[in-house]
């Protein structure tokens, strides 16, 4: 036997020729051959070939196909010179009607059965572990002298005919200082399943137990390290498993085929394609991926919303990146749940401002484009104008349909749980994410106050407690937008707001948010949210990590959602039927064309325009 010491040194033909003696004491190919490309295989029945074919570049993520082989076809001179797949995996798997009936060191005794199969070769991400060393970056598996582990999840993959699983994935540990690294040194290995598609927790990806791989060994994570995962070629054993052929063949997870290929990661990236990495939630631990244009653009309208035209002082209350993780979190959430009302005109009916609701279905529009569940909860005395402002947003081409509307009251300890949860069971949250824009914000003293200082608590219902009861709801994220510091979610930036604003130390809101986007007017923040959904949903980069690069970018919807984007003429007619509502301006209770005493046209107007 062949000890593992100098493997990683060998040429890709010396290191086959070994394996087709079968002279190796190693149980996968984990760092052999540094810096080539290795394979999965995949061989099924000629009739089934074009299928596989389908269903490999509709998941490309964890199918990248190198080579399809002619019927019968042993070789594959595109990716090896001298080359026999019957031979030069260390181990195979043996597939009949979806069950494995052996596991085997040759294909020879099968070359009859193989005349009618066709070979697919399929990338590994063992191919890209030399350039993630190169970076400074500890392989684990290799430390620990095990396999990679593997897991399935919980991600369906696109189906084609008779192929259809979930995703299977590798994990690597990775330090967190080194986790953008990470993504860098594989964004480009395309053929090696390219960047991760999750990192953090693994119950997102519906993976309970770490130390109990599906396929592999568990690699131990040091004191530090995040979990990262690939997606895995090893999808292609689980397609196999499920289409159930009567007779198939892989290799054996980890022992892979060993190519002549080299790896090339001399790469010239435009800044549209580099990818950076950020943290969108601590429990449960998640962290997305964008482009570092993607994020310039969403930082250039986190800088246009941010002016202060009422010199308020709220240039003091912004927290920088907070419009790109807000949004990168909305993004990967499923259901939204957005607040908005701020009745700060009490001797009027209704006393509702006219900063607020155009933000929030300005948020709700692109939410509804980008297929995502939307609701809004509000004020019980609101109901009634809420429902005809939401019925002539969608007369108006603002909604595609009208969002539901709910309104919540404390009834008990536990009703913001049983509100927010399906039977108020933590586990089971109705909503992923949580927007309050413009909606009056619990001081410390539990009142809610105006930017006069006046006590309005007798026409706020507690919808803070929603706030408050999602922070101890694991994977409900929370966002605040105000102007102001008295609004809802202001709370993570209090101090500045005692500090900075005018009677802030009565008026500040207590209760914080996740994140909190600052904006000379509310609705701004609401346009800027709008506006970023869009640039997330068509940046590559992150469309990939969002779908978890299985099936395909949804390039068709682009006109959709473009079409969902708040413009000057929807909310010149939107501000019209508010004030058609009685609905006013903050500042001067007019029911002019102005929202917090700014003219619409030439102020507003010109930061919808800039905005888009």
């Amino acid at each position: 036997m062949i000890l593992t010491g100098g493997l990683k040194c060998l040429l890709p033909h010396v290191l086959r020729r070994i394996i087709r003696c079968n002279r190796l004491s190693i149980s996968n190919t984990s760092g052999m051959a540094e810096g080539y490309k290795q394979a999965n295989v995949v061989i099924l029945h000629e009739s089934l070939a074009d299928d596989f074919e389908k269903f490999c570049h509709a998941n490309n993520g964890p199918l990248p196909l190198l080579y399809r082989s002619k019927p019968g076809d042993w070789k594959c001179p595109t990716l090896s010179s001298d080359s026999d797949i019957r031979t030069d995996c260390l181990q195979y798997k043996m597939y009949e009607h979806g069950a494995c009936t052996g596991s085997l060191k040759s294909l020879k005794e099968y070359s009859e059965q193989l005349k009618d199969m066709v070979t697919f070769y399929l990338g590994c991400s063992f191919s890209f572990e030399k350039a993630v060393q190169n970076a400074g970056i500890p392989i684990r598996n290799v430390e620990q002298k095990c396999n990679v582990s593997m897991y399935k999840t919980a991600v369906p993959c696109y189906s084609v005919s008779t192929f259809r699983c979930n995703l299977v994935v590798t994990m690597r540990p990775i330090p967190e200082s080194k986790l953008e690294a990470a993504v860098l040194a594989t964004s480009e290995s395309k053929e090696a399943h390219g960047a991760p598609i999750h990192m953090g927790d693994p119950g997102l990806l519906g993976i309970q137990d770490l130390s109990k791989p599906d396929y592999g060994d568990p690699v131990h994570l040091h004191p530090g390290d995040i979990p990262v995962f690939w997606a895995c070629g090893v999808t292609g054993v689980e397609a196999v498993i499920n289409c159930r052929a009567p007779l198939a063949f892989t290799h054996s997870p980890g022992c892979m085929f060993i190519t002549d290929l080299k790896n090339d990661n001399v790469t010239v990236r435009s800044s549209r394609e580099v990818p950076q990495v950020r943290c969108i939630s601590q429990d449960p631990l998640h962290y997305s991926i964008v482009s570092a244009e993607a994020a310039r653009k969403i930082k250039t309208l986190e800088t246009l919303i941010g002016i202060d035209p009422g010199d308020r002082g709220i240039i003091h209350l912004h927290c920088q990146d907070e419009l790109l993780k807000a949004c990168l979190s909305i993004s990967h959430a499923r259901s939204v749940l957005i607040t908005t009302g701020f009745p700060t005109h009490f001797a009027y009916e209704p006393p509702e401002e006219n900063d607020g609701p155009p933000g929030a279905l300005a948020i709700a529009a692109i939410l509804q484009a980008l297929e995502k569940e939307v609701a809004i909860v509000t004020d019980q005395r609101a109901m009634n104008l809420n429902k005809k402002i939401i019925e002539e947003a969608v007369q108006l081409g603002i909604l595609k349909r009208p969002v539901p509307l709910l309104s919540y009251q404390r009834e008990s300890a536990d009703s913001a749980l049983m509100f927010l949860c399906e039977n108020g069971n933590p586990g089971r949250p109705r909503f992923d994410h949580l927007i309050a824009i413009e909606r009056a914000g619990m001081a410390a003293d539990g009142n809610y106050y105006n930017a006069r200082k006046v006590n309005i608590k007798h026409l706020v219902d507690p919808i803070d407690e929603l706030f408050l009861a999602a922070q101890t709801i694991p994977g409900v994220t929370t966002t605040g937008v105000g102007d102001g510091g008295n609004e809802l979610g202001m709370g993570k930036v209090k101090d500045a707001v005692k500090k900075h604003i005018k009677d802030g130390d009565v008026i500040a809101c207590d209760v914080e948010a996740d994140f909190t986007i600052v904006a000379g007017v509310s609705n701004w923040g609401g346009y800027a949210i709008a506006c970023a959904l869009y640039i997330l949903s068509t940046c590559e980069i992150h469309d990939r990590y969002l779908r978890k690069a299985v099936g395909f970018p949804p390039l068709e919807k682009k006109v959709i959602w473009l079409s969902a984007l708040p413009s000057v003429t929807k909310e010149e007619k939107l501000l019209k039927t508010l004030a058609q509502h009685g609905v006013r301006s903050g500042k001067t209770a007019s029911l002019e064309m102005e929202v917090d005493g700014l003219p619409f046209y030439n102020t507003h107007s010109l930061v919808i325009e800039k905005l888009l």
